[in-house]
């Protein structure tokens, strides 16, 4: 398991966790739930935010908030 803030653009991974704290709420709030699918559409240039494709729509996170989440790549 990696980080999805250490995700790379056209990247897809599974959630699998989150770090404890009080963001995951937030987080989980947003779509971001254990078993969702993600991908990475973009980042910016210095590397925050990070757009990613969740639940069939655009989100955008700062990199810290995508360090609390805990992805699994998936092959393709």
């Amino acid at each position: 398991m990696i980080k999805l803030s250490s995700l790379t653009i056209g990247k897809s991974a599974v959630i699998r966790e989150f770090e404890k704290s009080d963001i995951h709420i937030k987080l989980m709030e947003m779509g971001c739930v254990p078993g969702e699918t993600i991908k990475v559409e973009k980042v910016a240039p210095l590397g925050d935010p990070i757009c990613i494709i969740v639940a069939g729509y655009n989100l955008s996170l700062r990199k810290t908030e995508a360090d609390h989440i805990w992805v699994e790549e998936i092959a393709v």
